[in-house]
């Protein structure tokens, strides 16, 4: 296990969790001595061909590429946390993509389809990294993300674990796809919103991104009003209502819970063979505490994932103490990155062993 601890203020994961959603995102960029690289902006086309806009940022000596994205709301225009990454991984030579995934930021202009937990998405990070290859960003191509974008990381990595489905369609080999990070990934989302609906704090937190979720599909409607219809989107008082009226009708599946299942990463873990790196905190608030025997016992059968579960990080939080930040010889607090940023050297000199 690595060693992981924040301050004496934020060895609360439900405080973390807060601290980084609504006080972290005003000073982020003093917190680093990097600024962000110059993006280009571009519409990559994923599963189904659906419009995907992205950021391309590509260094002078790029050694890689990392292929990142977020959680379950918001866009490129606000993710802080993502810009971080960016910032951090430009400087250390690497390639820069990040893109908003379905029905998310501007790809929810380009198009109406919408989000799928992972059905679709593990498929729209090949067709992204295909595309950037083009573009000229180098293999090896790394992917990433947080909390649900998490998810969306483990199931590209199961679909990359399975490219040759893909062989006809994309401009992908074996050994252009090096691997991946899934920082707080959502497991089940069953079992957590069950649990979040049940906590008296938790419940909360389920309404904040229910309000969020209302918005974005909203957004939706007024790009794209004959998608779904104003009765649908008035039923949307949960992210279970979300996910019930407006996401599974469009996949076909029958009832709630059977798109909870098939979306799951744990039920594909097991067939991931890519690198992966999975960072996950006993005391995340937004997950149910009965996932983390699952996660160490999907990880322990499988030699390719590397599973660090922390006791403190809360939610995509992952702020260091200064003595961690001494211990680890890191320049900043991101703690998440950081150790990311360094698995990728680390896997890459182990392959070339």
């Amino acid at each position: 296990m690595w060693y992981y601890e924040p301050s004496i203020f934020l060895r609360s994961g439900l405080i973390q969790t807060l601290y980084v959603a609504l006080f972290a995102h005003r000073n982020w960029h003093k917190t680093i001595k990097y600024s962000e690289p110059n993006y280009q902006e571009h519409i990559f086309y994923g599963a189904n061909n659906v419009a995907i806009y992205g950021l391309v940022a590509i260094p002078p000596h790029a050694q890689g590429t990392i292929i990142a994205t977020y959680g379950v709301t918001g866009s490129l225009q606000d993710q802080w946390f993502l810009k971080i990454l960016s910032a951090k991984a430009y400087a250390q030579n690497y390639a820069v993509v990040m893109f908003d995934w379905r029905a998310h930021g501007k790809t929810a202009l380009l198009s109406p389809t919408l989000t799928s937990d992972g059905l679709y998405e593990g498929q729209d990070f090949l067709c992204i990294a295909s595309e950037s290859k083009k573009l000229g960003c180098p293999p090896q191509f790394w992917f990433t993300g947080y909390s649900l974008g998490g998810k969306l990381t483990l199931w590209a990595l199961y679909e990359a674990s399975h490219l040759s489905k893909y062989e006809d369609s994309l401009e992908l080999s074996e050994e252009d796809i090096g691997g991946g990070c899934a920082i707080c990934p959502s497991l089940d989302a069953w079992k957590s919103l069950n649990y979040l609906e049940a906590h008296p704090v938790g419940s909360k937190l389920e309404k904040a991104i229910t309000r969020n979720l209302r918005q974005l599909a909203e957004k939706i409607f007024q790009a794209h009003p004959h998608h779904f219809n104003q009765q649908q989107l008035d039923r949307v008082n949960s992210i279970k209502e979300f996910d019930r009226n407006l996401v599974i009708p469009q996949l076909g599946i029958d009832s709630l819970e059977e798109y909870y299942r098939l979306s799951s990463p744990l039920g594909i873990m097991a067939q991931i063979k890519k690198p992966t790196l999975i960072l996950y905190a006993k005391d995340d608030p937004m997950f149910a505490p009965c996932l983390i025997e699952e996660v160490v016992k999907v990880s322990k059968n499988n030699p390719w994932i590397d599973l660090t579960l922390t006791k403190y990080g809360g939610h995509v939080g992952y702020i260091s103490s200064k003595n961690c930040q001494k211990q680890w010889n890191d320049q900043d607090k991101w703690w998440a990155w950081n150790r990311f940023l360094e698995w990728i050297t680390d896997s890459q000199k182990k392959k070339k062993k």
